[in-house]
């Protein structure tokens, strides 16, 4: 029985990886493919880059934009992250067109958690509502900031729940949270 039990993980390491299929029209994608963002649901959905131009103008999805952009640290100042009253130090902001307000999210083990505090940020008015977000990242004294596509938001909440062990995390959630901003600081 334990034999068989090997023979199938060595079968299973020398299966080609699954390949990745647009959500709209079914074709293979690559690894780097783009998204939609259905905004009543806030789904993300994978897209061939037909289907992405397709909703490049608008319709029923939302394309998510690349930009990715490092802010002054004087963009939201110590005062004003105070001000926002959020339990944590890692933190997401976007505008939500369908609810007509401001929102803000953190990761944590159980996936993206919204602050049901009222908060309005000026930086939010510069950028697309729904599919771009100010990414905040404050822990152990870092003072970084982002304008970010909404699905490296999501990448971030998914690194967290993925790699979350015990009361704090652990340190293989933090190492993997480092090498997310690292990665996003050489973009």
């Amino acid at each position: 029985m334990l034999a068989e039990s090997r023979l199938a993980q060595i079968a299973r390491r020398r299966e080609p990886p699954a390949l990745e299929r647009c959500e709209l029209c079914g074709t293979v994608i690559a690894a780097d493919h783009r998204h939609l963002l259905e905004p009543d649901s806030r789904a993300l959905l994978c897209a061939c880059r037909p289907c992405a131009l397709l909703f490049d103008r608008g319709g029923r999805y939302l394309l998510v934009p690349e930009r990715r952009t490092r802010l002054a640290e004087s963009d939201l100042s110590d005062l004003d992250w105070e001000q926002l009253r959020l339990p944590v130090d890692i933190a997401f902001f976007l505008h939500d067109s369908a609810a007509g307000r401001d929102m803000a999210f953190y990761p944590g083990p159980m996936g993206a958690t919204e602050s049901q505090l009222p908060l309005e940020l000026g930086v939010l008015r510069t950028i697309r509502p729904d599919v771009e977000a100010l990414l905040v990242d404050r822990h152990l004294g870092a003072r970084r900031h982002w304008i970010v596509p909404i699905d490296d938001c999501f990448r971030l909440v998914g690194l967290v729940r993925t790699h979350w062990r015990g009361l704090t995390g652990g340190k293989d959630v933090w190492a993997e949270i480092g090498r997310f901003f690292d990665d996003l600081e050489r973009r």
